[in-house]
């Protein structure tokens, strides 16, 4: 994939985030790329695997799953304004087709009870697979989060990072790999102090995993040019839930789910940034492959 594009469409994703609130027409978008609007339809889908109005539309269903969950005090047309939706039957007519119930029901269940992964488990037959692993009964969250974190609450200064852009679980090892390619030759990871990250763009909790977006990254010292693949990006100094693991792989989803949890039991409020994850160690050289790692939420 000619490099050039990725990052005019890391620039177009960006710039949705910000604006999901907006209008975001094709010619609209297609501007911040610099594409015509041909182009960018033909582009953005071959880079993402969604044509730009089914990534605008999901991302703004997904908001508002979100806000349906953990916003309670907004009533529902609030939320669906907030999100660029104009009426309540346009949302509701989305909302259903995507997530097989209305927003009222849904913000009636509670995150275990519904999800897309566990809707998809449902339709799949599967159960007893990877629903059984992904679901946790809060008891056994908290237990485990007791046995398992140390958590403290943080002030943070900002952090620069360079990075690149993954959507789905699938191609995770690969992009570190060509993060890792990249930053070699430059003695980035050769610094004592090297940190790798991982920021989520999307929850787990609503979005599938084949489309949660990511940002494989490299903690850096001092500015550094970068182009094409390789953006520059920046988390804003700030007060965050800081919790440190040693686990392994098949357990971040586990920790997320349980530093959440934690999270709500103790009376914070989520920040509107995105968490990430910062790796303390090259898990294949643990002697029980475990990554110990620090996991972040941002709050107010």
């Amino acid at each position: 994939m000619n490099q050039d594009y990725i990052k005019r469409v890391n620039r177009i994703l960006n710039f949705i985030d910000q604006n999901i609130d907006g209008e975001l027409s094709l010619e609209k978008v297609a501007a911040i790329g610099h594409y015509s609007p041909f182009h960018l339809h033909r582009i953005f889908k071959e880079i993402t695997n969604e044509t730009l109005n089914a990534y605008i539309t999901r991302k703004r269903i997904e908001k508002t799953a979100a806000m349906l969950m953990h916003r309670k005090e907004l009533i529902i047309a609030e939320i669906y304004l907030q999100n660029g939706f104009n009426s309540n039957s346009s949302f509701t007519r989305a909302f259903k087709k995507f997530y097989g119930i209305s927003p009222t029901e849904y913000r009636a269940l509670s995150p275990d009870q519904f999800s897309k992964i566990s809707q998809t488990d449902r339709k799949n037959g599967q159960a007893k697979g990877l629903l059984a692993n992904y679901i946790c009964t809060m008891e056994e969250l908290k237990n485990w989060i007791a046995l398992n974190a140390i958590i403290e609450i943080k002030e943070l200064p900002k952090l620069d990072l360079a990075y690149i852009t993954q959507i789905g679980v699938a191609g995770l090892p690969d992009a570190f790999g060509r993060l890792i390619k990249w930053a070699t030759p430059l003695g980035l990871m050769q610094s004592e102090d090297l940190k790798l990250a991982r920021i989520y763009h999307d929850s787990f909790k609503i979005t599938t995993p084949d489309k949660v977006r990511m940002s494989v990254c490299i903690v850096l010292k001092e500015p550094i040019a970068a182009d094409g693949e390789i953006g520059l990006t920046t988390i804003p100094n700030g007060k965050f839930i800081v919790a440190r693991f040693e686990i392994e792989p098949k357990d971040f989803e586990k920790a997320w789910r349980g530093l959440f949890a934690w999270m709500n039991d103790n009376g914070y409020k989520k920040a509107d940034q995105n968490p990430f994850e910062i790796y303390r160690n090259d898990f294949n050289t643990h002697p029980e492959k475990k990554f110990i790692v620090d996991l972040y939420i941002p709050i107010k």
